[in-house]
C-alpha cells in the first residue's frame, strides 16, 4: 500500500508530467518536424520539457505504475536517460515522434491518473 506522503508525491510527479506534456503540445502545436532543424530555440525547450516530463515519471512510485499500465514508463525511463546522459547526441527525428506522436497519447493517461475531466 502506498503510504498518504508518497501517494501525495506520486501525484505532484503526476502533475509535473501532465503541466510539461501541456507546454509540448503547445510549443509544438502548429509546427513541423523541418522546424526542429531550423529553430533552435524550439528544438531547446521541446527537448527540455520532454526531459521534465521524464524526470518526474522516473521517481513515480512502483505501485502508482502498476496502477496506470497505459503510462509507457519504461520508454519515458530510457528518454530520461538519452536527454540526460547524451543531450548532444539529441535525436531530432525521436525528438519528433515523442512530441507529436507520444505525448498526445500520454496526456489523457495523465488525466485519468490524476481523476481529471476532458
Amino acid at each position: 500500500m502506498v503510504s498518504p506522503m508518497s501517494a501525495r508525491d506520486d501525484r505532484v510527479r503526476l502533475k509535473h508530467m501532465l503541466d510539461a506534456s501541456r507546454v509540448v503540445e503547445a510549443f509544438a502545436a502548429g509546427r513541423t518536424r523541418e522546424d526542429l532543424d531550423r529553430d533552435l530555440q524550439l528544438t531547446f525547450a521541446l527537448a527540455r520539457a520532454v526531459e521534465i516530463v521524464a524526470e518526474a515519471a522516473k521517481d513515480v512510485s512502483e505501485e502508482r505504475r502498476m496502477h496506470h499500465p497505459g503510462v509507457p514508463w519504461r520508454a519515458i525511463a530510457a528518454t530520461h536517460h538519452r536527454l540526460v546522459h547524451d543531450p548532444l547526441a539529441l535525436d531530432l527525428d525521436r525528438l519528433w515522434h515523442i512530441v507529436s506522436v507520444d505525448v498526445p497519447v500520454l496526456i489523457p493517461h495523465l488525466r485519468d491518473a490524476l481523476g481529471e475531466t476532458p
